[in-house]
């Protein structure tokens, strides 16, 4: 028992092993963040400064440095700058998600949108996407900059298809992993592989990261969807329902729909075609969600991930930065913040 425990633990502490083993490089990416967002533009600097007070997990920024360092990168600031870099795409996207799902909290405080306004926030986002771009040409890797444009572009094609199925409780599961594949998961690809490209390790270390971040990135997503109907862990930091309440169909409603009778379909479907959503039609879904244990069934498809983002990272050597990606895939899953 105390093995099982100690293991688990281990898999729990992994973000901050993770954290702790970058930890004087992450401090340089968060100054060069910092320094790339100051604007003479006085409402860019409250609102650039604002989010940068909301802080974030960094976890795409820390799989940058994670995999440079599993490469063996250890001269240079390339992995500095090119982890600022992904986590400005990220932090574009999420000022653009909260324009488009009308988000009014993210990490405990309003959203730029909420405080300004919707156009304001739009353009931010702008504005942090064109800094990011300067900074790849900076860095001058045609390779690197391919990359991170293509995944941007990514990114948008999976926003405008979440919009173009919003509100479709029948969606197929196929489709949800296609949306989520390009929201999140191109990302934490692109995080990793970039920490490759540039240690100058072959194709196939290249190739191995890309779908180690992939994998580990829709297991993330995964988990965060089931969050949102997972009562039993609503204690720990986010706000149950909210993907409900926006009508956002994720794989908990999907799986759910596959596993209701007639009668349940329907009444579904009329819970996400309204305008808004209350506290009872949440509690109905809740009850079924629980009556067809479909948390239990959206944590065992995110297993399949876990499996696929550990088995790439068999053609490394061992060595610390390799357990803790190991031990990431899993921490993904069972995160509580």
């Amino acid at each position: 028992m105390g093995t099982v425990v100690q293991l688990k633990n281990q898999i729990n502490n992994s973000y901050f092993q993770l954290k702790k083993s970058v930890e004087d490089k992450l401090i340089l990416v968060e100054e060069k963040i910092k320094s790339k967002l100051v604007s003479d533009v006085d409402l860019v600097q409250k609102m650039t400064s604002y989010h940068l007070d909301t802080g974030g997990k960094r976890l795409r920024a820390l799989l940058t440095l994670g995999s440079a360092r599993l490469c063996g990168y250890s001269k240079g600031t390339r992995d500095i700058n090119l982890a600022a870099c992904v986590e400005l795409i990220h932090a574009a996207t999420l000022m653009h998600d909260d324009v488009i799902d009308n988000g009014t909290l993210r990490r405990g405080k309003k959203t730029l949108n909420k405080i300004w306004d919707n156009h304001s926030s739009v353009l931010i986002g702008d504005y942090l996407l064109s800094r990011c771009f300067e900074m790849m040409v900076e860095d001058g890797n045609l390779e690197v900059l391919k990359l991170l444009s293509s995944t941007s572009s990514k990114i948008a094609q999976g926003e405008v298809l979440q919009l173009q199925h919003q509100g479709e409780v029948d969606i197929l599961e196929e489709t949800y992993l296609k949306i989520i594949s390009a929201k999140t998961a191109e990302l934490f690809a692109a995080a990793t592989k970039v920490g490759a490209i540039l240690s100058d390790v072959k194709n196939k270390e290249k190739e191995a990261l890309e779908f180690y971040g992939k994998n580990l990135g829709l297991t993330f997503q995964i988990a965060d969807d089931t969050l949102d109907y997972n009562s039993e862990l609503k204690l720990f930091g986010k706000k149950i329902g909210q993907d409900f309440y926006e009508g956002k169909i994720t794989l908990p409603i999907i799986l759910l729909f596959q596993k209701a009778d007639i009668q349940e379909k329907e009444k579904l479907k009329n819970i996400f075609s309204k305008n808004s959503r209350d506290e009872q039609d949440f509690n109905y879904s809740l009850s079924l969600i629980k009556k067809y244990d479909v948390i239990k069934a959206c944590y065992k498809k995110a297993e399949h991930y876990i499996n696929l983002a550990s088995n790439s990272l068999s053609i490394f050597n061992d060595c610390e930065e390799k357990v803790i990606f190991e031990n990431l895939t899993s921490f993904s899953l069972e995160r509580n913040f």
